[in-house]
């Protein structure tokens, strides 16, 4: 199975961005896609940058991760 997750990008270096997966920070290869712009939101799988998505839809993305974590942590209990 794979998994694109979408972050914003806050600080951009040649073909590399710093990008904001919900308070996590990693740094993100852009070089499958152009014309990428600091607060861009993209999707990110194994470390690259594979698209850009609309600012609605990456955050409506994050809220279910967010959600989901909180459900698997009450399962541990």
């Amino acid at each position: 199975m794979c998994l694109a997750v979408p972050g914003k990008i806050k600080k951009i270096e040649k073909d590399k961005a710093l990008v904001d997966f919900g308070g996590v920070l990693r740094e993100v290869s852009l070089g499958l896609i152009e014309k990428a712009r600091i607060g861009d939101y993209v999707l990110v799988h194994a470390g690259f940058a594979i698209g850009k998505v609309e600012k609605k839809s990456a955050q409506e993305t994050l809220k279910l991760i967010e959600e989901l974590k909180e459900v698997l942590k009450e399962d541990e209990k």
